[in-house]
């Protein structure tokens, strides 16, 4: 199973990570290599990179391929010639070649050259390589899986794949879930709301529907990684649309949107804050200021309490 895991991450690195140079119709020669790839037949693929590399040695796909072979042949020294071939070549045409690094990396870690593999795959890393399962299949890092500077770069490439698991990603998840809205005050229902995590995570949308009219609306939360914020952009169904952007204080999203001029002349302010009040509830309060945060009243003040079928 792990075998096969790896030969298909290998193809898929291949035809869909590294650039490709242009080329016209594939001859019969480049047909019976690509088939014998990807079918895993090692050793017949090699021999035909082999004579595809002499007849193109400005193809960064065949060397590329041709070290992927030797690799698979246990060939360690001939690997790194030719990846080193292919990796040279996509320099030189302005082309980055995480997956490039990632297969030199390995083929000087099957060598005992930590240093140089660490560096390599500290390279693929940084260009991006996101194929964190690699490093738990590919047998040659073996020597490797405690050393602390590998467990450091499996956790960049692991974030490559899925940046939006990070910490910060998660810290809004009480929202998470289908909920029945109702008045804080007095209990009067107000409306349903369901909460997901889309977007590989990146992204908390918001499904919103009042039980008093027709009215609805959506909103997206997300995590900026680059302003280090929360940001929440609504949109309804009036032509309503608001921006906050804030964070999590003392376990409060803490929301606010900058001074919005208004029809009237006014310059709106608002403040939305959500209280986590456990597994079950969540406190939604806002509230509105025109005095540039001077004095604030109440806009609404929601309690969502868990739909009871979806415990």
């Amino acid at each position: 199973m792990l075998k096969n895991a790896r030969s298909l991450t290998i193809v898929a690195l291949a035809a869909g990570s590294i650039a490709m140079q242009a080329q016209t119709a594939p001859s019969a020669d480049e047909r019976d290599a690509d088939a014998a790839y990807t079918a895993h037949q090692w050793a017949r693929a090699e021999a035909a990179y082999a004579v595809l590399t002499r007849q193109k040695p400005d193809s960064i796909r065949f060397w590329f391929r041709l070290g992927v072979c030797k690799r698979e042949g246990k060939q360690y020294a001939a690997a790194i010639d030719a990846l080193t071939r292919a990796r040279e070549l996509g320099a030189a045409s302005g082309l980055p070649g995480p997956p490039g690094d990632y297969e030199l990396a390995l083929s000087h870690a099957a060598l005992g050259d930590s240093a140089r593999a660490l560096s390599l795959l500290k390279s693929a890393a940084d260009g991006g390589y996101a194929q964190p399962d690699r490093l738990e299949v590919d047998a040659e890092w073996v020597p490797l899986r405690a050393d602390e500077r590998f467990l450091a770069l499996v956790k960049q490439i692991r974030h490559n794949a899925t940046p939006c698991e990070d910490v910060e990603f998660r810290q809004f998840d009480f929202w998470l879930g289908d909920w029945d809205v109702s008045s804080t005050n007095d209990g009067t229902p107000r409306g349903k709301s369901h909460i997901s995590r889309e977007m590989g995570g990146c992204v908390l949308w918001e499904n919103w529907s009042s039980l008093a009219s027709a009215y609805f609306g959506k909103s997206y939360n997300t995590y900026n990684v680059n302003l280090k914020r929360w940001e929440q952009y609504w949109v309804d169904n009036s032509a309503g649309t608001i921006f906050f952007h804030g964070g999590l204080v003392d376990g409060v999203m803490d929301y606010w949107t900058d001074d919005v001029p208004q029809p009237n002349g006014d310059k709106l302010r608002r403040h939305l804050q959500f209280f986590n009040l456990g597994p079950d509830k969540v406190r939604q309060f806002s509230q509105r200021s025109t005095d540039g945060g001077k004095t604030w009243n109440v806009e609404y003040d929601l309690t969502y309490s868990r739909h009871a079928d979806r415990h």
